[in-house]
């Protein structure tokens, strides 16, 4: 009978050959785990997950992170885009992060999407976070300004700077910038 992690890496092996003469991509080259440490500013949940191990994401993992990351005024729960994550996975490693990411916002729903909008001229109308495609973060010990240029030069998607409120908006969308 095998174990899961036996078969994981059974897997990963198969895959592997099946991919020979293949150029590699990122997430190939990448780590064999990602464990993200993220805090939830609003709810105070804290989170240590890993969730990707060799080659494979970890559904009951995911599925974690996609909680901490719900609509904590609506409780509403809704499937992150997978990538979000292992941009955050990269951004932790780059600055050695010693404590977790504080999470502003993930998702939310329309409603709350909404009622934020109608509090504040910096809530876009068609929000990514109502897609589950966009986080507003920050990291203790890491200045707003460097966050947000380690964040441009990965170059994956937009990204926010909001320096009066110390966060950094990123998203999956297309590359863009902007300072609110």
């Amino acid at each position: 009978m095998l174990n899961r992690r036996v078969f994981l890496q059974q897997a990963a092996a198969v895959s592997a050959a099946g991919m020979a003469g293949f150029s590699m991509n990122a997430q190939a080259s990448s780590p064999a785990e990602k464990t993200l440490h993220l805090y939830n500013i609003h709810t105070g949940e804290t989170v240590s997950s890993t969730f990707w191990a060799e080659g494979f994401y970890i559904d009951s993992e995911i599925e974690t992170l996609d909680m901490l990351l719900r609509d904590f005024r609506a409780n509403d729960v809704i499937a992150m885009e997978r990538e979000l994550y292992h941009h955050l996975h990269r951004l932790q490693t780059m600055f050695n992060a010693k404590q977790p990411l504080n999470i502003i916002s993930g998702y939310r729903s329309p409603g709350t999407n909404a009622r934020l909008r109608a509090n504040s001229n910096g809530v876009a109308k068609r929000s990514l976070h109502m897609q589950g495609r966009a986080i507003d973060l920050r990291i203790p010990g890491v200045s707003t300004n460097d966050l947000q240029k380690a964040a441009l030069n990965m170059r994956f998607g937009g990204v926010g700077y909001y320096p009066e409120d110390g966060f950094v908006h990123l998203d999956t969308g297309r590359v863009r910038r902007w300072q609110g």
